[in-house]
């Protein structure tokens, strides 16, 4: 059992008290704060009286037809209704919303900034019925304990106790900014090579590098560790489209800036990564939630496939 010492408990008086006097002082009577709180203005005075009895100061300057709230009273009358209007809002999110349902995807950080977040606008808009929840996490969340209903697991598509839906398979090439761009692979000796430090390619021991670029493509005299590291790819990328120097980036995940312009591919090899697999609980293929986020991503991500392809237990 745990015991919280007095002194750090709220000492408050007594709520119907506090209620009474905010809707008083908001309304400078006594008659339609009772209107409002539904009791007799008797009951409304007498509440007001004990809170001026606890605090031990008046609250209110009583005239003929109205109250008009003291200093004293001005100052906790303001912080009282913002009190009362957060415990409304906490009290509002908690009612589950009539006639809508929330769906949660849970993703690593890139995929969501890069690959969802430019499409959430359009998941109310195919599902009105539906709010959609984003979980940003390079820490896989457990879905068998609810933390979400659906994710999108980068790996090597086996997930046991998950159905798997392959979604696209990384690859990697140089990118820059055009401002940058080398004509060709020995020009990166003078080049700053733009790293980042993503935990989990180190844990599928698949981690992208300039070193494994440089031996697929048979340059030598390269220095592939030096230049600039990140320990996330939404940084590595921002720092490229900055100018900052050449990177080793995700192409899926650079759609929207290699067809600007922003960035470019000024050469390749391309280097093949892991795959991102659509995932979510055995068993749980009816749920509206699994159901409606599957069409969803599979319909925006791999639109010829279709709603229903690939489903695979357990391995992609």
């Amino acid at each position: 059992m745990k015991f919280i010492h007095e002194d750090a408990m709220r000492r408050l008086p007594p709520l119907g008290s506090l209620r009474a006097f905010e809707a008083a002082a908001r309304l400078e009577s006594f008659k339609d704060a009772a209107a409002e709180l539904g009791v007799t203005p008797t009951a409304i005075s007498h509440q007001v009286r004990l809170l001026e009895e606890e605090l031990g100061t008046p609250l209110f300057i009583r005239r003929t037809r109205k109250v008009v709230p003291t200093a004293s009273g001005r100052a906790l009358a303001v912080r009282l209704g913002g009190a009362f209007d957060a415990m409304a809002d906490a009290v509002a999110q908690a009612r589950p919303r009539p006639g809508r349902r929330l769906a949660t995807l849970s993703a690593t950080l890139a995929f969501s900034a890069r690959l969802l977040v430019p499409r959430a606008g359009r998941f109310r808009t195919l599902y009105p019925g539906w709010d959609l929840r984003l979980h940003a996490s390079d820490e896989p969340v457990d879905l068998a304990a609810g933390e979400a209903d659906a994710a999108i697991r980068y790996g090597r598509g086996s997930y046991p106790g998950l159905v798997s839906v392959p979604l696209m398979t990384e690859c990697f090439a140089p990118v820059c900014s055009p401002r940058i761009a080398p004509k060709g692979p020995e020009d990166l000796r003078q080049a700053t090579l733009i790293h980042f430090d993503w935990l989990l390619a180190k844990v599928h021991n698949k981690t992208p590098s300039w070193g494994d670029w440089a031996e697929t493509v048979g340059l030598t005299g390269l220095d592939t560790t030096a230049g600039l590291t990140f320990t996330d790819e939404n940084s590595a990328i921002e720092a490229a489209v900055a100018g900052q120097g050449v990177a080793l980036l995700s192409l899926p995940l650079l759609g929207s800036e290699l067809r600007s312009g922003v960035l470019v591919q000024p050469f390749g090899p391309v280097i093949e990564g892991l795959g991102f697999d659509f995932v979510f609980p055995e068993g749980a293929d009816a749920r509206p939630e699994v159901a409606t986020l599957r069409d969803w991503v599979l319909g925006e991500l791999c639109p010829a496939a279709g709603p229903s392809a690939g489903l695979s237990a357990g391995e992609a």
